[in-house]
């Protein structure tokens, strides 16, 4: 029930269609209410949009981890259409000496756990960034996610740790409007506080005698032609209690749906969609970040939004709603 999944249910509603949206956590949402902060996405939006899709006639069926409570099978038995809208949500790690070590976890186990306390809601042993020295490794949007929630925590030091050089403040001559620059962007996270360390690798972590993790072992990295290669003579040290790994998503977790309902994966390891967003496996469609591999909320609301055109072209025959967008659209870059 993240972004692709409500545009797509919000649309066939619409259009006439009984829908169900199955969700594993305890409210719907998806990343939207729990990997989004509160201070970055307000929940009432969200609250609002759930009330009007319920009003609509959208039906919620939430806890229920699909794939174990409900299987693929007993899916396609109940219903005429699937749509798999269920994410990249396996976090790209590290696997580096003293990976191990208490103390270092994947940003996506971090978020959702801060943002449930923000809601009023108890979450036991809360990992927590007060009064500790934080390393992010990774420079994205989830990284500055990250960043934020420990300056709300109260963290002793922050600092996010990303693997390419710092990008131009100006767009560069080779890229053009309207493709998308690689230029320095700052956000509102940033602006609040922490260090920002840019072309460094972490080559090892190190704990103490518990198993806690007290310090991590980096240097700076250079291109060596296509291949990042450490710089000699320019490993450090810097302490940390409490590491966050914020790398990206490598894909949609292949346990559960989709290995019961059989759907084949392409290359990089998302679920294989046609023009229609259906896959080979009829009757079942796939859209947002389970098919185009991880990205921006306005995609996954433009992909659900064209994906619930094809399922109704499947169901009815024909179909008046939009498709803003052929799952092969991407952002214009050199």
């Amino acid at each position: 029930s993240g972004p692709a999944g409500l545009a797509v249910a919000q649309q066939l509603t619409r259009v006439g269609h009984t829908v169900a949206v199955f969700e594993r956590a305890e409210e719907p949402g998806g990343l939207l209410r729990f990997g989004i902060p509160e201070f970055k996405m307000e929940k009432y939006v969200l609250d609002r949009r759930i009330r009007q899709m319920k009003d609509e006639g959208t039906n919620f069926r939430t806890s229920v981890n699909v794939g174990f409570d409900v299987t693929g099978q007993q899916l396609r038995e109940r219903y005429d259409a699937v749509v798999l809208a269920v994410g990249s949500t396996v976090g790209r790690d590290l696997p580096v000496p003293g990976r191990e070590l208490n103390g270092i976890h994947q940003a996506m186990e971090y978020l959702p756990q801060s943002n449930r306390a923000v809601l009023g809601k108890e979450v036991p042993n809360q990992i927590t960034a007060k009064d500790k020295d934080v390393v992010i490794i990774g420079g994205g949007d989830t990284g500055a996610d990250c960043l934020g929630t420990a300056i709300r925590q109260g963290a002793k030091s922050i600092t996010q740790l990303e693997i390419l050089a710092s990008p131009p403040e100006e767009r560069p001559e080779n890229q053009p409007w309207p493709t998308y620059p690689m230029i320095s962007r700052v956000s509102s996270a940033h602006e609040e506080g922490g260090e920002r360390l840019y072309a460094v690798s972490t080559s090892e972590f190190s704990g103490d005698a518990n198993g806690n993790v007290t310090s991590l072992t980096l240097s700076e990295v250079a291109f060596e032609g296509r291949t990042m290669k450490p710089v000699d003579g320019t490993e450090r040290e810097i302490p940390t209690q409490l590491v966050l790994l914020a790398m990206g998503f490598v894909g949609p977790e292949r346990d559960g749906v989709i290995a019961q309902l059989g759907v084949t994966l392409d290359e990089r390891g998302n679920v294989a969609r046609d023009n229609d967003y259906a896959t080979d496996v009829a009757g079942v469609f796939v859209c947002g970040d389970a098919g185009r591999g991880q990205s921006l909320i306005v995609w996954a609301i433009a992909e659900g939004r064209a994906c619930a055109a094809g399922v109704d072209q499947y169901l009815s025959g024909s179909t008046k709603l939009p498709r803003p967008i052929p799952p092969t659209a991407r952002q214009m870059m050199v």
